[in-house]
């Protein structure tokens, strides 16, 4: 199979996106160059033919990787990039306890979280960019299951599963004075009740916890190519 054709992007326009946070009250707005996000999250299919891992069990199946660390995400952004010919986004140190983002390379990446947002709320700005039913599978809808990508309607912008389905890894720490390394979680999953499934909820969780209905979604720069 062809990581490429799998890996369908689509492309986010420039703008500006308010983040908030309830726990501290804060907000803030972030001004945004264009970039390109994956269509659907990463599906087990695709995960399983990069890394290698449970590849039988893989073979045809689109729905969401879950289960996986922020560690996991960024390893197999690396490893898709060198699939494909392009400069992997992420240097590991030796030691492998930090990550450095080479924000020049062409290669894929996970977005950060106000990129996440704004792709999220394609113009909108309401807490949903549409019908939760209707956009996203959650507590109420899912049968308490993972469901195959693309299985409800997308937003404007032509994203799937950007709420429900599964929490999605994001680049940024979620607050490195009160939780250190912790990383971001956006979108709510499978599990979660309606008020999780809400375009500017914030997760957080250990960059090393493998936890179900977590996967993530892949970016690129502004206009690399499909």
């Amino acid at each position: 199979m062809d990581t490429a054709a799998a890996q369908s992007m689509t492309e986010v326009p420039a703008g500006r996106v308010t983040l908030s946070d309830r726990r501290t009250r804060r907000t803030w707005d972030v001004d945004l160059p264009g970039c390109r996000l994956g269509t659907f999250p990463v599906t087990r299919e695709l995960y399983a033919l990069v890394t290698g891992e449970d590849a039988d069990a893989g073979r045809g199946d689109r729905r969401p990787v879950e289960g996986v660390s922020w560690w996991d995400a960024v390893h197999f952004c690396n490893a898709l990039s060198r699939r494909e010919g392009l400069t992997p986004a992420y240097r590991v140190p030796p030691g492998g306890e930090s990550v450095i983002w080479d924000d020049t390379a062409d290669g894929y990446r996970l977005p950060t979280e106000a990129e996440w947002e704004h792709a999220c709320r394609a113009g909108t700005e309401g807490p949903r960019y549409g019908p939760l039913d209707d956009i996203a599978w959650h507590r109420g809808n899912s049968g308490e299951r993972i469901h195959t990508v693309g299985g409800r309607l997308p937003n404007a912008w032509g994203l799937y599963d950007m709420l429900g389905n599964v929490w999605e890894w994001c680049w940024d720490l979620y607050d490195p004075e009160v939780y250190g390394g912790y990383r971001v979680l956006r979108g709510g999953g499978w599990f979660d009740e309606h008020w999780s499934c809400r375009a500017s909820v914030r997760r957080r969780s250990h960059p090393t916890f493998r936890v179900d209905d977590v996967g993530f979604r892949v970016a690129r720069p502004a206009g690399t190519g499909f």
